[in-house]
C-alpha cells in the first residue's frame, strides 16, 4: 500500500484538493498527468495560531497564451447529450481502488472520490489560511501545544445520525492504534499520550479531551506549524466506523470501504470499477443540499479531447499551449481559466540500489537529461523545469543558491567518471564488473512517450543502459514500485499548501533510504514555529540541501488551462484546494 498516497485522504483535505479531472495528455486522470499525487497538502496555521499570516498566493497565474478566464461564445455548439443534462455534472477521473474511507486509502484517486464524501473540521482560503468548516472556530493556547475545536452545532452525517466530538474523539485515537498503516501525519504531531495508547499501556490518549458534545481539546507534546490543519482533517463515524473496532484490530474497516459513511456534499450511490462513481447530493450536508443532484465520476479510460467534444463529460484539464486554447475557444461552449498549480514533477529514485546511493550519479542522472526538451520545449511552453520540492506560487519558494542542473553531457559524464563509473565494451559504462542501468518506469501517457524517447538518446550518450518499463494503468505501477524492482519512477504531488508537503514521503514510509541527520534537524525546525519569515529561511537551507543532495530528482512544473461547459456557473479554483472547495454550488443554468 502506497502511503503518499494514502497521506492524501489522512490530512485536512482530504482528496477534496485533488479534484482536477481529465488528464492534460488525453488520459482521464485527475491528479497529473502521470499519476496521482503522492504528497498532501496542509495549510500554514500562522494567523490562526498566533503566527503572521501567509503572503497571498495567486490564486490564478497567466499560463501559455491565456492570462485571463475566456468565457464560452456560442452554448448551441454544445453537444446535444450534455445539454439535456439537467441534475448531472460528469468529470474525468482515473480508476479509483474503491477506497472511499479517508485515512485508508489506495491511491489518491481514491481521494477524489472522498473529497465530496467528507468535510472537514478545518479547511483553507484562496490564501492557504485556515477557515471554518465544521469547526465554527479553534483556540490555540500561548504554548502552541492545546489546540481546542468548537463544532457548529446540529451537524449530522449523510445518514442523519449526529456529529460530536466523540467522532472526533475517534477519528484521533485510531490513527494511534499499532494495526494503523496508513499514510495520515497525525501521529508525527505527538499527541500526548498517543505513544503510550500504541504500546498498549493506556486505555486512551492523554491528550485528547471531549469537554461537550460540540467542544474537544487537543494536547501535543512539542509545536507543530502544520497541527492546526492535520487535527482538522476528515471526521469518521464512531458508531458507524467504530461499531465493532477493538485495539490492534483494524482490516474490519476494509469491509466498511463499498458504503462510505460521510458528512460531506455527496454521498456515494455506485461505483462500477472501470466505468463511473455516481455520486448524489446529501441532504444532511451542513452547508446545505448542493444545487446539482448528482454528480458523476467518468472512469472509463479515454482521450480527454473527444470525451469534452462529445459532451460525455463537463471538465477537462490541458496543457496551456497557443494550440490548445485556441482550439479550445473554437468549440465555442467551454469556458476556460489558465492555471499553475502549486505542484512539482519528480522523479522518485530507488537508493536501495547501490548505483544510486551515489548523489554523483543522481546529480549526472539530472545534467545529463535534457529536461527543457522533454518538460518545456515538448510542451509548447506550458511548463517549466523544477529544482527543489515547492511550487513558485508557494510562499516559501526561492532560486537562490538553487543549482539549476542545465543540460550538460559533459558534466554528466565527468561525475560518473568520478564516481567510478568507466565505459566498457559497448559503450556502457560499468563499475565491478556490473553495467549502469536504469529501470525507469511510468504511466502510460504521451508525456511518457516524449520522456523515454528523449532519454534513451541521453542516457546512451551518458554510457547509461536504459530500460524503460511502462504501465497502462495505475494500480499496476503501484504494485511494481512497491515490490523495489525499479530504479527511477515518474511522479506528481497534488495541490500543496505548506511546504512541508514536499518533504511528507520521506517520512511516512514512502522513501526509507535517505537517511541524513541534517534534513531532519532542518525539518522539525521548520514545523517548529508558525512565524512565516523564519519558516522560510529554514526552507531555503531545505531547498539548498535536497538541490545538491538530490534524493528524488525534479522534472517539472504545469502550467494548465481547464475547460468546463459554459452552462456550469459557481466554478471557481483554488491553488491549494482546487475546484472542489466550489463544487457543492455548481449549478446548470
Amino acid at each position: 500500500m502506497r502511503k503518499s498516497t494514502l497521506l492524501l485522504s489522512s490530512l485536512l483535505i482530504a482528496g477534496s484538493l485533488l479534484l482536477s479531472a481529465c488528464s492534460e495528455n488525453g488520459n482521464t486522470d485527475a491528479a497529473s498527468t502521470d499519476t496521482p499525487a503522492n504528497t498532501a497538502a496542509t495549510a500554514d496555521p500562522g494567523a490562526a495560531a498566533g503566527g503572521t499570516e501567509a503572503p497571498a498566493s495567486p490564486a490564478v497565474v497567466p499560463a501559455g497564451a491565456l492570462s485571463e478566464p475566456f468565457t464560452a461564445t456560442d452554448l448551441t455548439k454544445l453537444p446535444a447529450v450534455a445539454q439535456k443534462r439537467t441534475d448531472t455534472i460528469i468529470v474525468g477521473l482515473t480508476d479509483p481502488s474503491g477506497a472511499f474511507t479517508p485515512y485508508f486509502q489506495e491511491s489518491g484517486y481514491d481521494g477524489n472520490v472522498s473529497s465530496l464524501l467528507y468535510a472537514s473540521l478545518v479547511t483553507v482560503d484562496d490564501k492557504g489560511v485556515p477557515t471554518p468548516e465544521l469547526a465554527e472556530s479553534w483556540d490555540v493556547s500561548e504554548d502552541q501545544l492545546t489546540y481546542t475545536f468548537h463544532l457548529r452545532k446540529d451537524l449530522k452525517f449523510s445518514d442523519g445520525s449526529p456529529l460530536t466530538a466523540d467522532d472526533v474523539a475517534f477519528t484521533w485515537t485510531i490513527q494511534y492504534d499499532k494495526a494503523y498503516d496508513g499514510g495520515s501525519s497525525l501521529p508525527s504531531l505527538k499527541v500526548k499520550g498517543g505513544e503510550a495508547y500504541k504500546a498498549g499501556t493506556a486505555e486512551t490518549i492523554e491528550g485528547i479531551k471531549v469537554i461537550d458534545p460540540q467542544t474537544i481539546s487537543v494536547t501535543l507534546e512539542q509545536p507543530n506549524a502544520t497541527a492546526l490543519v492535520t487535527l482538522g482533517s476528515n471526521v469518521l463515524s464512531k458508531a458507524y466506523y467504530g461499531k465493532d473496532y477493538k485495539f490492534g484490530q483494524l482490516e474490519y474497516i476494509k469491509k466498511l470501504h463499498e458504503k462510505p459513511l460521510g458528512d460531506g456534499p455527496y454521498t456515494l450511490e455506485k461505483f462500477i470499477p472501470g466505468q463511473e462513481v455516481r455520486l448524489v447530493a446529501n441532504e444532511n450536508y451542513f452547508k446545505g443540499k448542493p444545487k446539482t443532484e448528482h454528480f458523476i465520476y467518468k472512469t472509463t479510460t479515454g482521450d480527454a479531447w473527444q470525451f469534452l467534444e462529445t459532451g460525455e463529460v463537463d471538465y477537462a484539464s490541458f496543457p496551456a499551449t497557443e494550440e490548445n486554447i485556441s482550439k479550445l475557444k473554437e468549440l465555442g461552449y467551454v469556458n476556460i481559466l489558465p492555471y499553475t498549480p502549486s505542484t512539482y514533477g519528480y522523479m522518485q529514485v530507488n537508493l536501495k540500489h547501490e548505483q544510486l546511493k551515489d548523489k554523483r550519479v543522481r546529480q549526472a542522472i539530472a545534467y545529463g537529461l535534457d529536461r527543457q526538451s522533454i518538460y518545456v520545449d515538448a510542451a509548447e511552453g506550458a511548463g517549466a523545469v523544477a529544482n527543489i520540492p515547492a511550487s513558485p506560487i508557494s510562499w516559501s519558494y526561492t532560486d537562490e543558491g538553487i543549482n539549476p542542473y542545465k543540460y550538460d553531457p559533459a558534466q554528466a559524464n565527468k561525475l560518473l567518471d568520478e564516481a567510478g563509473w568507466t565505459v566498457g565494451a559497448g559503450g556502457i559504462r560499468e563499475k565491478d564488473g556490473k553495467p549502469l542501468s536504469i529501470h525507469y518506469l511510468a504511466s502510460k501517457s504521451k508525456n511518457s512517450d516524449i520522456f523515454i524517447a528523449v532519454a534513451k538518446e541521453n542516457f546512451a550518450a551518458l554510457g547509461i543502459d536504459f530500460q524503460p518499463e511502462i504501465f497502462a494503468d495505475f494500480n499496476s505501477l503501484v504494485s511494481k514500485t512497491e515490490s523495489g524492482d525499479y530504479d527511477l519512477v515518474s511522479y506528481s504531488t497534488s495541490m500543496l499548501t505548506d511546504p512541508a508537503d514536499g518533504f511528507m514521503q520521506f517520512f511516512d514510509g514512502e522513501i526509507t533510504d535517505y537517511e541524513n541527520p541534517k534534513f531532519v534537524e532542518l525539518y522539525n525546525k521548520a514545523l517548529a514555529t508558525t512565524d512565516i519569515e523564519q519558516r522560510k529561511a529554514v526552507y531555503k537551507e531545505l531547498y539548498q540541501l535536497f538541490n545538491d543532495e538530490l534524493p528524488i530528482i525534479f522534472t517539472n512544473y504545469k502550467k494548465t488551462v481547464y475547460a468546463y461547459n459554459g452552462r456550469i456557473e459557481n466554478l471557481s479554483v483554488s491553488p491549494f484546494i482546487g475546484l472542489a472547495g466550489s463544487l457543492p454550488n455548481w449549478t446548470l443554468k
